[in-house]
């Protein structure tokens, strides 16, 4: 397999696909994942030319189940070295529900000064802040992210079942169209990863408050979101997260839910083309 070994000896898993001379699309996946959930879009971007990179988070996939490190600062970290690894330039970052705030972070922090990053995604992701305080009185109360911890604690295969059934892909709206091949590859993904990195994970995505990393933002950033998401919420995130960053772009999808970039990639994947060809 292809790792790389970060400052603080973690392997990071990563694909690396593609001509090596042409432009890098790098891929952040969503809690509690994998790289191979963007396997439509590495694979429509392969078809269209370009270079994909995608990396397992840490405690997630394929990548080092370690004890530490369980939060956005340690993610960006940690893409970081993946783009220092492969020498990245030039390349456009999509990051999808937590992975959007690891692409926040990452950019703010390293790509940007790095003179790496060419543009944004920010697809259903979590910045600026999802849980409910004095300062973000719109968010998600903190009981909301405590049900999910006990979820996970009590049996997480049940749990992530029940989450891939229902709230994650709309699949408990009235008409959905179920799949259960997605219902599985959800499960699967998750199971492969650490239960202690999923657990930790939940405060990293809905306690991080990311309201300065989108501030520094300044490449073109395409804020994508699904207005009947029930996971992150459009009005806790993405609506606020796109007046933060310089230069950003909203793209509503009526009834759209938190997973659809597979349940609905034929309209996805022509836009995010459209984005990066801008």
């Amino acid at each position: 397999m292809s790792t790389v070994t970060t400052k603080d000896g973690v392997d990071i898993f990563y694909k690396d696909w593609g001509p090596r001379d042409a432009q890098p699309i790098v891929f952040h996946h969503g809690w509690p994942l994998s790289s191979d959930d963007w396997d439509t879009q590495i694979l429509f971007f392969l078809q269209n030319g370009y270079r994909v990179v995608a990396h397992d988070r840490r405690g997630h996939g394929r990548s080092s189940q370690v004890s530490d490190g369980h939060d956005m600062d340690h993610y960006a970290a940690d893409a970081a070295a993946v783009a220092e690894h492969l020498d990245l330039r030039n390349a456009v970052h999509i990051g999808h529900s937590t992975g959007g705030g690891e692409v926040a972070r990452y950019v703010a922090r390293y790509g940007q000064p790095q003179g790496r990053v060419a543009k944004a995604v920010l697809v259903s992701a979590v910045p600026p802040l999802m849980v409910k305080t004095a300062q973000n009185p719109g968010g998600t109360p903190i009981e909301v992210f405590d049900g999910l911890r006990k979820g996970l604690a009590a049996n997480r295969s049940q749990f992530y079942v029940d989450v891939a059934s229902g709230p994650f892909y709309g699949f408990n709206r009235a008409g959905a169209k179920i799949s259960q091949g997605v219902i599985d590859n959800w499960w699967r993904q998750g199971m492969t990863g650490s239960a202690k990195a999923h657990y930790e994970g939940i405060k990293a995505f809905s306690e991080t408050d990311q309201t300065e990393d989108l501030k520094l933002i300044s490449v073109p950033t395409l804020v994508m979101h699904g207005d009947d998401d029930q996971v992150v919420p459009i009005d806790d995130a993405s609506r606020l997260s796109v007046k933060l960053v310089k230069n950003g772009t909203l793209k509503v999808y009526p009834g759209y839910p938190h997973g659809m970039l597979t349940t609905h990639a034929d309209v996805i994947n022509p836009d995010l083309l459209a984005f990066v060809k801008s």
